[in-house]
């Protein structure tokens, strides 16, 4: 297996302790090992040991092309008890989007439950299916420019594509350069418009696993920028 020696991840640790990473994961990196063989988060973790024998794990996963908070156990029993949180919804997550249209409403909260569909011809995607696993996602619009709105989303369980689908199927508008439920992004070839934003996870007699990472520049071409966040209190 090819090893980063000099992984460009190391300057994107935003947290670290002797149980915890938390990484600011760019678009593009996929956390597991694409059929096709490129390069995936498993290819930088030899690198993020910081003087560990073991490589850390990630605790749960971002798609390929969200960007932001990803949380890495630096041991089994944490990875253990990080896993449980998230299982438990005690886990604390906020997402940033821009989607191609502005809501009426400021907030609000979609409670859609979502299962799995494929067919030969689109592949597979997550639709809302009454008899699929329950989902909910708190959302609040964070600033509105050229007909796109930036929303804050607050995902109460984990689902795969949980945000994407819902912001589509729920709010009505898909995410800026979302290949499968979104609309094209505004720069061709540009990762999709959603970011994890911050993320804390409690732990019992220790501070809280938390931080935010930075708005990517790709915000910045939709109108939006670091200050937005600031102005909405996040």
């Amino acid at each position: 297996m090819a090893v980063t020696n000099m992984s460009p991840l190391v300057e994107r640790v935003l947290f670290m302790d002797g149980e915890a990473i938390l990484l600011d994961k760019p678009a593009g990196l996929p956390v597991d090992p694409p059929r096709d063989g490129s390069l995936s988060l498993e290819n930088h973790l030899a690198s993020l040991t910081f003087g560990f024998q073991r490589w850390p794990l990630p605790v749960h996963r971002l798609d390929r092309d969200t960007s932001g908070c990803l949380l890495l156990a630096r041991n089994p029993k944490a990875h253990k008890r990080f896993a449980a949180a998230f299982e438990a919804g005690d886990v604390s997550k906020t997402y940033l989007a821009v989607v191609a249209g502005v809501p009426a409403q400021q907030e609000g909260v979609i409670d859609m439950p979502l299962g799995k569909v494929s067919s030969r011809e689109e592949g597979w995607r997550m639709v809302h299916d009454v008899k699929g696993k329950a989902a909910l996602t708190r959302w609040k619009k964070i600033g509105e420019k050229d007909g796109r709105a930036l929303i804050a989303c607050f995902p109460e369980t984990g689902r795969t594509h949980q945000i994407r689908v819902h912001l589509k199927e729920g709010l009505g508008f898909g995410i800026v350069g979302d290949p499968v439920y979104g609309v094209p992004p505004l720069v061709p070839g540009e990762p999709m418009l959603l970011h994890a934003y911050a993320l804390s996870v409690p732990r019992t007699n220790k501070p809280p696993v938390e931080a935010k990472a930075p708005l990517p520049e790709r915000f910045g071409a939709a109108g939006f920028t670091e200050s937005d966040m600031e102005n909405a209190g996040l």
